[in-house]
């Protein structure tokens, strides 16, 4: 096995684990203890054996394995270092070395030897690789899977998410050298300058505005994994943009704009969990649909908004109810949007019978899995298309009375 460097095994071994610590995996220093103390049992000479007791004594999550198997990819196979410090730097992503340029670092004193200028630096550039390589682990990891340390980082990373909706016109225009629209009643106070000739036009333009955003939340019991988060999530998207309607169901349809006005995301949570009553019950997915056209449709629906349906379409209501509301609130808005946090899992099929009533009318079916589901979201919505999307399912015939 090939291995940064030779006679310094001992604190290669504390590197490597300070590199698992910094990439989510929990290692706790009773387990560093006991590494050492096994040094005399640990075969060093076959890799594969070396790999198997490295993780056998240092993960205790199955799902860990996966980052470890990358820490131990990128650390043991360093360019031959014999400082662990160095090869923590040509291990942890080597394709995008930071410049030393680039760290904008305080200038080194004139009685501080060069030696220890070069270590502090070195240091500020570990620090900063390390950060990066977390991140983008994170970036990538399922919310269902994260710890409780992974969750605040999530929420920091999604805290400084910037979000901005695609502009709709409006009926209003105003003036603008380059507009298309004649403005006849400028046109004609202009004229009165030349004794009523139409020597200059003037123009406007249509003013636009970002559009709405509704909200719907699934907060039932096969959504607990992934519930708090997400409103994490629909709080950063109601600070970042104008106009935001949130509501979560269950069994029941409720309005949480208010709660979520709250700056601080702390007390946002805890304003939702006092006022909503029905967290981690059952799923009536056609029931709040119905219950939101009818009584919020007309109040929030009014200037076309983007309707993003969060859930994991279990339902335990009626298929034909979800269908026929699921039709009326998409004909009710500019587009509808469902996210499904199953949908990032490898070989998920919405089979379900509430997926199955739901798609046909649904514009995009889009994961919500992790951070990266939700930047692609992001770019989705600063994208959208002016017009509406062609819809060609047919519109449901409504029950009549026998």
């Amino acid at each position: 096995m090939s291995s940064p460097g030779s006679g310094h095994l001992l604190r290669h071994l504390l590197a490597f684990g300070y590199l698992l610590r910094e990439m989510g995996v929990p290692i706790s220093p009773g387990q560093m203890v006991d590494l050492v103390g096994a040094l005399d049992h640990i075969p060093v000479t076959r890799r594969e054996d070396f790999r198997a007791a490295l993780r056998c004594m240092l993960v205790l999550r199955r799902e860990d394995l996966p980052l470890f198997d990358m820490a131990f990819e990128f650390y043991w196979h360093a360019s031959g270092a014999s400082d662990p410090e160095t090869a923590l730097l040509q291990a942890v992503i080597p394709q995008t070395r930071i410049p030393r340029r680039q760290l904008r670092l305080p200038r080194r004193p004139r009685d501080e030897p060069d030696e220890a200028a070069r270590e502090h630096e070195e240091r500020e550039e570990l620090d900063l690789r390390l950060t990066f390589s977390r991140d983008e682990v994170l970036r990538k990891k399922d919310f269902a899977q994260c710890s409780w340390e992974e969750v605040q980082a999530a929420r920091a990373l999604i805290q400084r998410m910037r979000w901005q909706i695609e502009e709709r016109p409006t009926r209003r225009r105003r003036p603008n050298r380059r507009g298309r629209v004649l403005d006849f009643r400028r046109t004609l106070r202009r004229s009165t300058r030349y004794g009523g000739e139409l020597v200059e036009l003037a123009w406007r333009e249509t003013c636009t505005t970002p559009r709405p955003l509704v909200v719907i939340c699934d907060i039932s019991g096969s959504m607990e994994r992934y519930s708090r988060i997400l409103l994490q999530f629909v709080h950063a998207i109601t600070e970042g943009v104008d106009e935001v309607e949130s509501f979560v169901f269950g069994t029941r349809l409720t309005r949480i704009t208010r709660q979520l006005r709250h700056r601080d995301i702390d007390d946002a949570l805890d304003a939702v969990s006092k006022h909503v009553l029905d967290w981690s019950g059952g799923t009536r997915i056609g029931d709040a649909v119905k219950e939101f056209n009818f009584r919020w449709g007309r109040r929030v629906l009014s200037r076309g908004p983007v309707v993003l349906l969060i859930s994991d379409g279990w339902d335990r209501g009626e298929p034909e109810l979800l269908r026929r509301e699921m039709d009326r609130l998409q004909r009710s808005c500019h587009r509808l949007i469902w996210l499904n946090p199953l949908l990032g899992s490898p070989g998920y099929e919405p089979l379900t019978v509430g997926m199955q009533a739901a798609l046909p009318f649904v514009d995009d079916f889009l994961p919500v899995h992790n951070l990266v589901s939700l930047e692609q979201l992001g770019a989705k919505l600063a994208t959208l298309a002016a017009k509406a999307p062609a819809r060609r399912q047919r519109p449901v015939p409504s029950q009549r009375s026998g």
